[in-house]
């Protein structure tokens, strides 16, 4: 067969709020060296807990958690969470941390086109270490980021997509739905973006990070 394809989180329709698409890319001198860095940019991606790495400083550290919310300390799997560690006052509905779960995570290889894909979709969740339903995150639970490797030829380009993304103002404390609304607007006015930036030029960086 030409064409070997498994499921691909795709990324989902826009329909309110905000969103933003960021990316980079680089090219390597053939396709096989291509090939190979596409596999060390894929690790890198579902490594989540050393994105700081990549991204040098930030403004929030990313944990991989199972589904019970303890920490793990392997490559991304579906039904993981990311524990999201965000300076400043803390959600106390996430125990001081923002939550998202990764509900989807694909892959894709297209031997016509000579290209693949490795995808993670997230969205805001409950906070698994909770008692309660309501969603941990200052973006309500339609928001999503999809993160994205692509190689196409002898081209590796990172790619990260937020959609609907709106603040998660229904919250039993007060403070957290204020909270949100602060972060929440930072972020949809492109405070984030700046964090966004720096992890796909680090998960294609053609340099290991010291």
């Amino acid at each position: 067969m030409s064409k070997n394809e498994s499921k691909k989180p795709a990324v989902p329709k826009q329909e309110k709020g905000a969103k933003s698409d960021t990316s980079h890319f680089v090219k390597l001198k053939t396709q096989k060296d291509a090939k190979v860095f596409f596999n060390v940019a894929k690790h890198r991606l579902l490594d989540v807990s050393n994105w700081h790495k990549l991204c040098g400083l930030v403004t929030a550290t990313f944990t991989l958690t199972d589904s019970l919310g303890n920490k793990v300390r392997r490559l991304a799997k579906e039904g993981d969470y990311l524990r999201i560690d965000i300076p400043g006052p803390g959600s106390k509905t996430g125990h001081g941390y923002d939550w998202v779960k990764i509900e989807a995570i694909g892959n894709i290889r297209n031997s016509e086109n000579d290209r693949e894909e490795v995808s993670m979709r997230a969205r805001p969740a409950k906070n698994p270490k909770g008692n309660g339903e309501q969603t941990a995150h200052f973006f309500k639970g339609d928001a999503s980021s999809t993160f994205m490797v692509v190689r196409e030829k002898n081209v590796v380009e990172a790619e990260i997509h937020g959609r609907n993304e709106l603040p998660n103002v229904k919250q039993e404390s007060r403070l957290d739905s204020i909270r949100n609304i602060f972060i929440a607007l930072g972020a949809m006015l492109g405070f984030s973006k700046s964090q966004w930036k720096k992890l796909v030029k680090g998960l294609v960086a053609l340099e290991e990070p010291r």
